[in-house]
C-alpha cells in the first residue's frame, strides 16, 4: 500500500471491524460528495467572484470608497448572526431527518426555522438601521468615508430582512442535500447585483451616476431576488421540502430541538463576529490605504474559502444523513473524502495566489501604495489557504453531527482571543503592521485546523443526538 493510494482512499485506514453495513465503492462515494459539494462550491467562487467585481468597480472611484463598502462588512455579519445559527440548526436538523425518513419533520423543522429567523431579522435589521452610524463609528471608520459607510449601510440593511429569509430557505435546501437550488438562488441575485452595479455605479443607460451609493441599491435588489427566487422553490408542492399550512407535530418538542442547536450556534456567530469585529477594528485604525489593501487580500481569501464552503456544505449534510440512517462509518469516511479534496484544492489555489498575486491585485486597484501593502499579505494568504480549507470542511462534519458546543468553545478560543489577540500584538507592540494583522490570521486559521482534527479523530461526535 503506497502513500498516494492511502491518502485518496479513506477505507485503507478505517478499522473494518467499525462498518455498520456495506460501503459502496469509493468511486461512488468520491462523486456522491463532488455532486453535492460542485454546486455549493461553483455558487461560492462564482458569489465570490462577482463580489470581487463589485469591489473593482468600487475600487474605481477611490480608496475611500474602498473602506467604505469594507467597513460595513463585519456590522452587516453581526447583524445577520441569528440567521446564519438559524440557518445551521435548519441545516443540521433537517438533514438528520432526511437520514432518518422522516419527510414531515424535516419540513416542520423548516418552517420551524423560518418563524425564528422572521424574528431575528425584523429586531436586528431595524436596530443596524436606526443605530448605523454608531455602529460604524465604533466599527473604526475614518472621517474621511463615514458618511459614505452611513448611507451605504442604510440602504443594504434596509433588504436583509428579506435576505434573512431567503438565507434560511436555501440553508434548508442544503440541509436535504439539494444544493443546486441554493445555486441557482444566490447566483441569480448576484448577478442582478453586479448588472445593476455597472448601471448605478457609473451612470450607464440614462441613469444617474451614484457612486458607492448605487452599489448599495445594487445589493439591495439582488437581496430581494434571492428572497423571491428562494421562495418560489419552496411553493413546489412535489419538492421534498415545501411550505404548506399544515400544523406542525409536537412543536414545543421540535423548538426545543431547533434552541439546543440554534443556542451553540449562535454563540459561535456572536464569538466569531466580535472577533473579526476587533480584529478589523484593529487593522482600520491603521489608515485608509491599509485598510483597503487589507479589504482587497481579503476579497482574494474569500474566493479561495468559497471552495472549502462547498465541501463543507456536502460535508454537513452527507454526515447528517449518514447519522440518521445509522451510518457513523460513513459520516467519517465521507468526511474523510471531503478533508482530501479540500487539501488538494487548497494546494492549487496557494500556487495560482503564489504565481499570480501582482496581476491580481493590479485588477482591484491602480494605486501603488494599497499594491505595495497588499504584496506580503498575499503570500501569506497561500499559507492561510491549507488550513482554512482543512478546518472548515471538519468543522462542517462536527457540524452535521451536531457537535456545535465544541465548535463554540473551538471559536472562542480561535476567533475570539487567538486572531484579535495575536493580531493586535503584532501590529502595534511589535510594529507590524498589516502584516502583523495578516499573521495573526494565519496563527487562528491554523489554530483550528489542529482542534478541530483532534476532535473529529477522537470520534465521540458520531454519537450525539439531535
Amino acid at each position: 500500500m503506497n502513500i498516494v493510494e492511502k491518502f485518496f482512499n479513506p477505507l485503507l485506514s478505517f478499522n473494518q471491524k467499525d462498518l455498520k453495513g456495506e460501503v459502496p465503492p469509493i468511486k461512488d462515494l468520491y462523486l456522491r460528495t463532488l455532486k453535492i459539494a460542485w454546486p455549493s462550491a461553483l455558487e461560492g467562487v462564482l458569489i465570490s467572484l462577482i463580489s470581487a467585481v463589485d469591489l473593482i468597480m468600487v475600487g474605481s472611484i477611490g480608496k475611500e470608497a474602498i473602506s467604505a463598502v469594507g467597513i460595513c462588512n463585519q456590522p452587516r455579519f453581526i447583524c445577520l448572526s441569528p440567521i446564519f445559527a438559524s440557518t445551521t440548526a435548519a441545516i443540521v436538523l433537517i438533514a438528520r431527518r432526511k437520514g432518518e425518513g422522516n419527510q414531515k419533520a424535516a419540513n416542520d423543522f423548516l418552517r420551524v426555522a423560518l418563524c425564528w429567523s422572521f424574528i431575528f431579522a425584523l429586531i436586528f435589521c431595524g436596530l443596524s438601521f436606526v443605530f448605523a452610524r454608531e455602529i460604524l463609528s465604533f466599527a473604526g471608520a475614518q472621517a474621511d468615508y463615514i458618511d459614505i459607510a452611513v448611507e451605504y449601510y442604510r440602504i443594504v440593511v434596509s433588504s436583509l430582512f428579506l435576505f434573512s429569509l431567503g438565507n434560511t430557505m436555501s440553508g434548508a435546501q442544503r440541509g436535504a442535500g439539494y444544493t443546486k437550488i441554493s445555486m441557482i438562488t444566490n447566483l441569480s441575485a448576484n448577478i442582478v447585483n453586479i448588472i445593476l452595479n455597472a448601471i448605478l455605479i457609473n451612470g450607464l443607460l440614462g441613469f444617474p451616476k451614484l457612486g458607492v451609493k448605487g452599489a448599495a441599491i445594487a445589493t439591495a435588489i439582488g437581496n430581494t431576488v434571492a428572497f423571491i427566487i428562494a421562495l418560489i422553490s419552496l411553493l413546489q408542492k412535489n419538492n421534498y421540502l415545501s411550505l404548506n399550512l399544515k400544523a406542525i407535530d409536537d412543536f414545543k418538542d421540535k423548538t426545543k430541538r431547533y434552541f439546543n442547536i440554534f443556542k451553540s450556534a449562535f454563540s459561535e456567530q456572536i464569538i466569531v463576529r466580535f472577533g473579526f469585529f476587533v480584529y478589523a477594528k484593529v487593522v482600520a485604525s491603521l489608515g485608509t490605504a491599509e485598510f483597503a489593501a487589507h479589504q482587497i487580500c481579503m476579497n482574494i481569501i474569500t474566493i479561495n474559502f468559497a471552495l472549502g464552503d462547498g465541501l463543507q456544505t456536502a460535508n454537513t449534510s452527507l454526515v447528517g444523513q449518514s447519522l440518521g440512517a445509522k451510518r457513523s462509518d460513513l459520516a467519517i469516511i465521507y468526511s474523510k473524502i471531503a478533508q482530501t479534496v479540500g487539501v488538494c484544492f487548497a494546494i492549487l489555489n496557494a500556487i495560482v495566489v503564489f504565481i499570480f498575486s501582482k496581476q491580481i491585485l493590479n485588477i482591484f486597484t491602480n494605486d501603488p501604495v494599497v499594491i505595495g501593502l497588499a504584496d506580503i499579505p498575499m503570500k501569506i494568504i497561500c499559507f492561510i489557504v491549507f488550513f482554512q480549507i482543512l478546518q472548515v470542511i471538519t468543522i462542517g462534519a462536527l457540524r452535521g453531527a451536531g457537535d456545535v458546543k465544541f465548535v463554540t468553545f473551538m471559536m472562542l478560543i480561535c476567533v475570539g482571543i487567538i486572531r484579535p489577540g495575536v493580531s493586535y500584538l503584532l501590529v502595534y507592540p511589535l510594529n507590524m503592521g498589516l502584516v502583523g494583522a495578516w499573521l495573526g490570521v494565519l496563527i487562528d486559521q491554523a489554530s483550528r485546523a489542529i482542534y478541530s482534527l483532534i476532535r473529529f479523530k477522537k470520534g465521540s461526535w458520531v454519537n450525539i443526538k439531535v
